[in-house]
């Protein structure tokens, strides 16, 4: 894509936001940008075959994968440089290995900014010892971490994760990202949000920090630097691992981590329900003196009680995947705070999808 097609289509979300947000007094927006290609660090394609040949296939949105609709490509310039060069050499060398191109259906790329790169082959065969000894010769050739699927089936060859370095306002922080699970897509733009986060917490620099669905610590670790405790919740269990190995590997010990979705701190702290879980972790909710709250919800966003507790807090610092759910959500919000900042994150160029953040202070 070309730079003016990309500042077009970027002009065009940021007067989509205006038109949203016109009623919510926001301050000026800050933007930040993405590389106009090259910035996916996920990717799946389907593997379509024809004869003794097979290529990467794409299909046309709403129709039936056919032969009438299939893309078929070698590379993909919206996927970061790491996966865009791997395509040919890993498609080449599946090629002229049979018991890798067998019955082949699916291939899915997770990379990071440090150069760690895994590839998931899926299946629609059961994956045996043939096959983990040419998995684990093309794992080597390609200097890659190779994982294998199927049906009831995970074959880990050495490991299904890869280690991310992130350059947080010149501090380097590591995470675990699991093969799976969520993880944010755009890196450059990712390194982009948690600056803005951490800035306005350096505006705050006061008291203990709630957060919200918490993921593997992406936003956790950072922000941690900023406040005397952070405590952080989040329901899923592979999250809640990998989180606790990425406080771990990066020596921060002001984080404490409960397996508790929203909705049920919510019931903890304002004494509704007593969890094991806060017990277990030895965790106290009177030994907190929060004075803001981060959240970083699913695109459905937050529900009443939620945000009612949400109310309770000085500051609220909101990163929203979705502006329809975030201009809902302030409706209640702003009967008790007022938005100091704005920001727009083009984690997703070229398509609909825009990610946002408020800092909201309390009147």
């Amino acid at each position: 894509m070309t730079t003016a097609a990309y500042q077009q289509q970027l002009s065009d979300k940021q007067l989509y936001l205006e038109h949203l947000f016109a009623d919510c007094a926001f301050p000026p927006v800050q933007v930040f940008t993405s590389p106009a290609s090259h910035y996916r660090m996920r990717a799946e394609f389907r593997i379509w075959h024809d004869g003794d040949e097979c290529s990467y296939a794409m299909f046309t949105p709403g129709e039936k994968a056919s032969a009438g609709n299939v893309h078929k490509l070698r590379n993909f310039s919206v996927a970061h440089e790491n996966i865009n060069s791997l395509m040919p050499k890993l498609l080449d060398c599946i090629h002229a290995r049979e018991l890798l191109k067998a019955r082949l259906f699916q291939v899915e790329f997770l990379t990071t900014l440090a150069g760690d790169t895994l590839v998931t082959l899926i299946y629609h065969k059961k994956l045996d010892d043939g096959w983990m000894h040419a998995a684990s010769k093309l794992a080597a050739e390609l200097g890659v971490q190779v994982l294998g699927r199927s049906r009831g089936q995970k074959v880990v060859l050495e490991r299904d994760y890869v280690i991310e370095r992130l350059n947080v306002n010149q501090e380097i922080f590591q995470y675990k990202q699991l093969e799976g699970g969520f993880t944010q897509p755009n890196a450059e733009v990712c390194q982009s949000m948690l600056s803005w986060a951490v800035n306005v917490a350096q505006t705050i620099n006061t008291g203990d920090l709630l957060e919200l669905y918490c993921g593997n610590g992406n936003f956790t670790l950072p922000l941690s630097r900023h406040f005397r405790r952070v405590l952080a919740t989040e329901v899923s269990k592979t999250s809640v691992q990998a989180a606790r190995w990425n406080i771990a590997i990066n020596q921060i010990t002001n984080i404490a981590l409960a397996r508790l979705s929203a909705e049920e701190f919510t019931e903890a702290y304002t004494g509704v329900r007593t969890f094991q879980r806060l017990a277990s972790e030895h965790i106290n909710l009177a030994d907190y003196q929060f004075s803001s709250v981060f959240v970083d919800p699913p695109r459905a966003g937050i529900d009443q009680a939620t945000l009612e507790l949400l109310q309770k807090f000085d500051n609220i610092i909101y990163v929203s995947c979705n502006p329809v759910t975030l201009h809902e959500n302030l409706q209640i919000l702003l009967t008790t705070h007022e938005v100091k900042r704005a920001a727009m994150f083009d984690q997703f160029p070229f398509t609909p999808h825009i990610e946002s953040g408020v800092w909201l202070k309390k009147r």
